[in-house]
């Protein structure tokens, strides 16, 4: 197959899931089909990062986009009732590019990354088939939960906006995929419908078991810019170790990720380190005894405990963060649905080696057998195939009305 890939964000470097996911579905696609990649983006795109994708991409074509013409295209849609992400990247200026880029590849088949390239695609001949990635509209949903006054406002506007979004999805594409069931659950479905299931994986040749000394007796990791990790960090820090620190008081905490912001740069303190943006993620879930993702927000399939089980650190989370992975508590991980259930699993497993041995085994093996890239990839290509004859299928229909 010819696939043309649409993304709202250049696939490398690897610091957000979205770009994360985009990147091992272009890898393994690209051993049986030629790839084109059609990347908007706000932001500056290095040759180096190019020279990256080019290892799997037969052409690609970059687009950057002017942040103050997307802010003012918020505003637009604001007053448009349309959403405000989709306004964000809705440029013309990308949309003719891609018309154009689209007539030199002559592709097999479309395949888009989120709503947010819906305006893109949505007037492309070609079969098509979109990503959701994860429920957008489940993720401002709970966001909005405990906010109040002009933020809660905002959240309201946009969920409801992205609910529409992902409803009329169903009328433009050929096909539509997703991470994990929850988040298929979590799209209002139009009737007879199908989303795909497509799951992240891992890359086992890169995240295995490292021998590392234990400088931390706890680790979360992620993009400190991305709400619910912001959330959940200072959930860690601030609701979280206080109750472990009652029975550990040495224990050690890290906040290890890109970008973080002055709201968890803050935590730091005698007893926790904030990283920063790191080359190389491996040895920070390596230094710690335990990793600990205390979701309360969010949604989609946390990269980081898959990358984290891979490793075999002990995993602590909870009910919203496990809901996607469907891990086993207490076989797989621990759970815990509150502050005081979530620092008992940590004083649990700081004081039961054993425990965190056979945890960390079962969770390893786990991930081995339903999180591969190249098994996504081979699903994620028969719903592409499917899309073209879904497509062809269709327009023999159209013609025969005529």
């Amino acid at each position: 197959m010819k696939i043309l890939v649409v993304l709202p964000r250049f696939p490398f470097p690897l610091e957000k899931g979205d770009k994360l996911r985009a990147y091992h579905q272009i890898r393994t696609l690209a051993a049986d089909n030629e790839v084109y990649l059609f990347a908007a983006t706000h932001t500056a795109v290095s040759d180096a990062d190019i020279e990256q994708m080019r290892r799997y991409c037969k052409a690609i074509k970059v687009v950057r986009l002017s942040r103050l013409y997307g802010l003012l295209r918020v505003v637009r849609n604001f007053f448009g009732s349309r959403s405000l992400q989709i306004g964000y990247w809705d440029a013309r200026k990308a949309k003719q590019a891609l018309r154009q880029y689209e007539r030199q590849v002559c592709p097999d088949v479309v395949y888009s990354q989120m709503v947010r390239t819906m305006k893109y695609v949505s007037a492309s001949p070609y079969p098509k088939v979109m990503d959701f990635q994860d429920a957008l509209s489940m993720n401002l949903e709970r966001r909005m939960m405990n906010r109040r006054g002009l933020a809660y406002f905002a959240l309201h506007y946009e969920f409801k906006m992205l609910r529409s979004a992902e409803y009329n999805a169903f009328g433009i594409f050929d096909a539509l995929t997703i991470i994990s069931e929850p988040d298929s659950e979590a799209i209002p479905q139009r009737k007879d419908s199908v989303i795909h299931i497509i799951p992240n994986g891992v890359d086992f040749d890169y995240f295995k078991p490292i021998d590392n000394p234990k400088k931390y007796d706890v680790v979360f990791c992620g993009n400190m810019q991305y709400k619910p990790n912001i959330n959940a960090a200072r959930f860690l820090v601030l609701d979280i170790m206080p109750l472990v620190w009652q029975r550990y008081p040495e224990a050690r905490v890290l906040i290890a990720g890109a970008t973080p912001t002055a709201a968890v740069r803050q935590l730091a303190g005698a007893r926790v380190d904030v990283s920063g943006s790191v080359d190389d993620i491996r040895p920070c879930y390596a230094s710690s005894r335990l990793f600990v993702a205390p979701m309360r927000i969010g949604s989609g399939l946390q990269n980081k405990l898959l990358e984290a089980m891979a490793m075999g650190i002990p995993c602590i989370t909870t009910p919203i963060a496990n809901a996607s992975l469907a891990a086993t508590p207490g076989t797989h991980l621990l759970q815990g649905q509150d502050a005081p259930q979530l620092a008992q699993a940590i004083i649990t497993l700081l004081g039961d080696q054993a425990l965190c041995q056979r945890l960390a085994a079962s969770a390893t093996a786990f991930v081995h057998e339903r999180f591969s890239w190249e098994s996504a990839g081979r699903q994620l290509q028969q719903v592409l195939q499917q899309a073209i004859e879904t497509h062809a299928h269709n327009e023999r229909i159209e013609l025969e009305d005529e």
